[in-house]
């Protein structure tokens, strides 16, 4: 019950990581808010459902200011909430570059200005904002998405130095490929299998593996870490990018060198 008298928003939380999360602090003891545009999937789910468009400061602002007048307090925030487009620049539309922006990015800024001067009174909380590796680096055909977690990135760790002496902890998560997601689910079987031999640990990550990390980060266990981009993808962003050679030895029949260099015996 390490989230007991606990009251937590958790944005795009009908469902993927979100939904996990949720689950998991109310499990915790937490009393959970869970916004989205749509009902959670899981009916059953001890938490309290609001719909909100995270695109409007006053829908965000309200939802925050309501969450306060019933529970009395907000200690813990989980912008969660994200869309993704795949389009090369010239491609772009540019009404779909500004939804990108305006859900991966605003909503975040929009949730910390009306949940920030709440938890000051409180005498403190935590935010954890979803970013993503493609907050760390680049991916081919998605540009909007990958300055859009740049951007979560870095405010993240902006805030975090602002608010540090609020008594306000503020940290990232950036996953690697995760099933089940609203972002994920669309991206045909071939091509996620495809994707998922390219990660190290050989498999995708599944929302409740991610909802552990945000728990984590959100709990007094994290109390000495804010500003803090904490990846959890498998091992990809500790790979260089260089292909296999040892299992395309192994592929091809022949067997591993015992050194890279020639030898130097006569």
């Amino acid at each position: 019950m390490r989230f007991k008298d606990k009251t937590a928003i958790v944005t795009g939380g009908a469902s993927g990581i979100g939904a996990a999360t949720a689950a998991l602090l109310a499990e915790g003891g937490a009393k959970v808010v869970v916004a989205d545009i749509k009902p959670p999937v899981d009916k059953d789910a001890p938490v309290e459902f609001r719909h909100c468009d995270v695109t409007s400061y006053e829908a965000v602002k309200a939802l925050v200011d309501g969450t306060v007048d019933r529970h009395g307090k907000i200690d813990l925030l989980f912008n969660n909430a994200g869309i993704g487009v795949l389009a090369e620049t010239p491609d772009l539309d540019l009404a779909l570059w500004d939804k990108v922006f305006a859900i991966n990015v605003s909503a975040i800024f929009y949730a910390c200005k009306a949940a920030i001067p709440h938890m000051r009174l409180s005498g403190g909380g935590a935010i954890v904002n979803t970013a993503s590796i493609s907050g760390l680096g680049g991916d081919y055909g998605m540009t909007a998405y990958n300055a859009s977690k740049g951007a979560v990135v870095n405010y993240t760790k902006a805030l975090a130095v602002d608010h540090a002496r609020d008594n306000i902890r503020v940290n990232a998560l950036c996953p690697g490929l995760i099933t089940h997601t609203g972002l994920t689910d669309m991206i045909p079987d071939e091509a996620a299998a495809q994707w998922a031999e390219g990660i190290p640990m050989g498999r995708a990550g599944a929302a409740r593996e991610m909802a552990t990390v945000v728990a984590f980060l959100l709990s007094d266990d994290a109390s000495y870490m804010t500003g803090s981009i904490v990846v959890a993808d498998g091992g990809v962003m500790a790979h260089t990018g260089q292909p296999n050679a040892i299992a395309r030895r192994r592929n091809a029949g022949i067997g591993q060198p015992v050194t890279a260099y020639p030898s130097t015996k006569s």
